[in-house]
């Protein structure tokens, strides 16, 4: 039995890697890890992204999340026309109560920012990383550990893998359009794709394992209704082998205070994922600091048909902009 636990966790391995890369049900707060030519593109110079993802505790197989990046601008000395961004992004995932399957990568980005017009931008984007995934083979037991009476680890496993992990090179490419009115009223539209050249992710010696190519759809909209409400909507869909998600949600923006230097707003808000499964949101933003948190319900009939506690997941993100301070005045040249 215990035997094909272990097939069983490993076909689970197997399709997580193939068909499921690191997903947030706030994912605008993970910017570049949905398209890499979000680099760069808020209203700010710099930007501070922390994100934490803790799911599937009741099952219980937990699995965490931890992202962070940073990304900034660089503004040409000549022309205005244009502008470069660049970023870093981690990320730290780790999957069951046994076997500690994680995996690790850090990744730069970079962008390029055409500006057609004061309310038209479009970006291209890149992102360049490397990754590594393994397991404990220690922590695993098998049938032929069983001795009659007792388990016994000096018992041979007769199991045996190449490596216990794997590295690879991670890719991608991704497009993006914004189109903005205001600081309050704006458009997000792109599109991103991630392990375009696929990498091999085998623990054995064999090759034709490959990680699935990842394409994301994305579309963020705040819109100002009045001078202390917005309404932001959020979209994504996106799709790997055999798998794809749909993510929609939508929050309002009360700005309890807009005076300059102790802005504060509140966010509430409700999202929707495919497969039966809904996130009230709650944020709070003071000056260009942002704090926000979802806390997932699974809907579908897994609970009752397995007896369990309703599968549940909670998020929390932490966003800080800064804005450097432009000079007014522009120095004149000595000669």
């Amino acid at each position: 039995m215990r035997k094909s636990l272990l097939y069983v966790l490993f076909l689970l391995l197997a399709g997580s890697l193939s068909s499921q890369d690191i997903h947030y049900s706030q994912f605008y707060n993970s910017p570049l890890n949905v398209n890499p030519a979000k680099t760069g593109i808020f209203n700010g110079d710099k930007r501070l992204n922390l994100s934490y993802r803790s799911q599937w505790r009741s099952v219980p197989v937990p699995w965490t999340t931890f992202s962070g990046s940073f990304d900034r601008k660089f503004y040409p000395k000549y022309g205005k026309k244009h502008f470069f961004s660049a970023g870093v992004l981690f990320n730290y995932d780790a999957q069951g109560d046994i076997a500690d399957i994680n995996l690790t990568n850090f990744n730069i980005t970079g962008s390029w920012t055409k500006m057609i017009n004061e309310n038209n931008l479009f970006t291209v984007g890149a992102i360049l990383g490397y990754a590594t995934r393994g397991f404990d083979f220690n922590s695993l037991t098998f049938d032929n550990q069983w001795n009659g009476q007792e388990f016994d680890r000096n018992l041979s496993a007769s199991e045996n893998f190449d490596t216990e992990r794997t590295s690879f090179i991670e890719n991608g490419l991704g497009l993006n359009y914004r189109w903005q009115k205001s600081s309050r009223t704006k458009l997000d539209l792109g599109i991103g794709g991630y392990h375009l050249i696929r990498p091999g992710i085998s623990f054995d010696d064999s090759d034709d394992v490959k990680l699935s190519r990842r394409i994301s759809l994305t579309g963020i909209g705040s819109f100002e209704l009045s001078r202390k409400l917005d309404i932001q909507v959020n979209g994504l869909y996106q799709f790997q082998q055999d798998s794809n998600e749909l993510i929609l949600s939508a929050l309002g923006k009360i700005y309890i205070n807009q005076q300059r230097g102790k802005e504060l707003a509140l966010h509430l808000g409700l999202g929707w994922r495919s497969g039966k499964s809904l996130f009230p949101i709650v944020a709070l933003q003071h000056r260009q600091m942002y704090i926000s948190l979802n806390y997932d319900v699974d809907l579908t009939e897994f609970a009752e048909i397995h007896n369990q506690r309703r599968p549940s997941s909670f998020e929390m993100h932490f966003n800080y902009i800064i804005t450097d301070v432009k000079p007014k005045v522009k120095v004149c040249p000595i000669f």
